[in-house]
């Protein structure tokens, strides 16, 4: 939060203490928690829907402290983009952490996209988007996010710097987008097929959750459901 000086495993630690807090909470039970944060005794809640549920957490982090509360505590463990090969090594990763916990968890992906009728002109779209950014005014805005030197972000910045001259870290995984932004740093580019099989290799390695955005986005989401839904394998 802006202002706080806890360090990075603390805030970590409080966080799976109101995790464990909210789900108690929100599946209608009494709640009897003494932690190193809280200490919290509630009866349940008095007025309930008739079956209340388990709320599903997605979480995200890849330093090590964020992984051990995802393994323990998250349902979906939510990724920003990097490059296959990482990206299935952080699968790996997560699930053995989970096991360890006795748990199992689903994965979700967070990125941009870029989708036009051919490659080139998806190209052409995103280069647009950053057209009028200098890398001086890029840095100034990834500076002033409150996440600015979090391990994804720094992530981030490395696949940024590590990608080829056209800012591709991999086929139609296009970094330029982070020249401009904090955070999620790059977007799948390419045509309405070559988006589509992207996605689907995502699927392939154990993903089943995207949360997907593009700019402007109601433009880029009539796209995305027009070209690309269709396309999507429906298991």
């Amino acid at each position: 939060m802006p202002g706080e000086s806890l360090d990075g495993p603390a805030r970590y630690r409080r966080t799976l203490e109101v995790m464990t807090i909210v789900r108690e909470l929100m599946r209608g039970q009494r709640v009897d928690h003494d932690g190193e944060f809280y200490s919290v005794h509630l009866d349940p809640p008095r007025i309930t829907v008739d079956n209340p549920v388990d709320p599903s957490f997605y979480f995200g982090g890849l330093s090590d402290e964020a992984r051990e509360v995802a393994a323990a505590g998250a349902d979906v463990y939510l990724m920003w983009p990097d490059t296959e090969d990482m990206i299935a090594a952080t699968i790996d990763d997560l699930r053995s952490r989970a096991a360890r916990h006795g748990r199992t968890l689903r994965f979700g992906y967070r990125c941009h996209v870029v989708v036009r009728d051919n490659e080139a002109d998806a190209l052409n779209a995103a280069e647009h988007l950053v057209a009028a950014v200098d890398d001086a005014e890029g840095a100034r805005i990834r500076a002033r996010s409150l996440d600015s030197l979090s391990t994804g972000v720094r992530r981030q910045a490395e696949l940024r710097e590590s990608a080829a001259n056209d800012g591709f870290a991999e086929p139609h995984l296009w970094t330029g987008i982070g020249r401009a932004r904090s955070g999620c740093g790059a977007a799948i580019v390419g045509s309405p097929r070559q988006v589509a099989d992207k996605i689907n290799r995502y699927r392939d390695m154990g993903i089943d959750a995207f949360i997907l955005s593009g700019y402007p986005h109601r433009d880029e989401c009539d796209r995305f459901g027009r070209d690309v839904l269709p396309l999507l394998r429906r298991n």
